[in-house]
C-alpha cells in the first residue's frame, strides 16, 4: 500500500489508516534534512514502523522522528503511543489540558498559537475546545501550495467532532472551529481528520450554519 498522500516542495506527508476505528497515523518529513513529525500514535506499532521505514524514501538525510504529537486524549488516538516512545525514543507533545490524561509523560504542552520549528518545516498548534478539553489541530503551511490541517477529532467532512449532545461543549467547538480555522485560512486548505477521509475548508464552508442549527 503507498502511504504517501502529498509530496510537497519542502515535506512529504505520508498517512496510515490503524485498528477497527479507522485511526489515521499522519508522518511528516522534511525533504531535506529528514526530520519527522508523527502526529497520532493511534495503534498498531508495527505498522507505524512500517510507515517510518517507507519515509526513509523521502529524504536523501537520515530520516529521524523527532516528535509523536497527539492531537487529544481519547483512547483511541494513544494505542500505540507509550510502545513507539520506547522504541524510538522520540519526544511527545499534546495540549495542556489533555496531557495528564496520556499515558507517557508529555515533553512539550501544546497552547493555541504555539509554534513547532522541525529542520525544514513549522507547525502550529491551534486549540479547539469541546470534542476534549485540550483538542489541538496541527497547522502545516506550505509555502508553495495549500494549507494542511491535521484536525483530530475536532473536524472531519460534514461536521465538527463529537461532544456527546452537551449543548455548551458543541458551542465552543463550533466557535472554536469558525473563528480559528475558517476565518484563519482558505477555502483551498486540506483537512486531514483523524479518522476517513480527507476534505478542504471550501468543501465545509458553506454548511458551518446548518451545523450550528442542528447542534451537531
Amino acid at each position: 500500500m503507498d502511504t504517501l498522500i502529498h509530496s510537497l516542495r519542502d515535506i512529504t506527508i505520508r498517512r496510515i489508516s490503524v485498528s477497527e476505528m479507522d485511526n489515521n497515523v499522519y508522518l511528516l518529513t522534511a525533504k531535506e534534512s529528514g526530520a519527522q513529525l508523527l502526529i497520532d500514535a493511534a495503534d498498531d506499532l508495527p505498522a507505524i514502523l512500517e510507515l517510518l521505514s517507507d519515509a526513509a524514501a523521502d529524504t536523501a538525510a537520515a530520516p529521524k522522528l523527532t516528535l509523536i504529537a497527539t492531537t487529544h486524549q481519547h483512547w483511541d488516538h494513544v494505542r500505540a503511543l507509550p510502545e513507539l516512545v520506547k522504541t524510538t525514543g522520540a519526544m511527545t507533545a499534546a495540549g495542556t489540558d489533555d496531557a495528564p490524561e496520556l499515558p507517557v509523560p508529555v515533553d512539550v504542552l501544546l497552547d493555541h498559537g504555539d509554534v513547532g520549528n522541525f529542520d525544514g518545516f513549522d507547525v502550529t498548534a491551534v486549540h479547539l475546545r469541546g470534542h476534549t478539553p485540550g483538542s489541538v489541530a496541527l497547522v502545516y503551511e506550505d509555502p508553495a501550495g495549500p494549507a494542511h490541517i491535521f484536525s483530530g477529532d475536532s473536524l472531519f467532512p460534514g461536521g465538527v467532532g463529537n461532544t456527546q449532545k452537551d449543548p455548551e461543549r458543541f458551542k465552543q467547538l463550533i466557535t472554536d472551529v469558525t473563528e480559528r480555522l475558517f476565518a484563519v485560512y482558505p477555502d483551498d486548505t486540506v483537512v486531514h481528520p483523524g479518522h476517513g477521509k480527507p476534505t478542504t475548508l471550501g468543501a465545509e464552508r458553506p454548511h458551518l450554519e446548518e451545523w450550528r442549527s442542528r447542534g451537531w
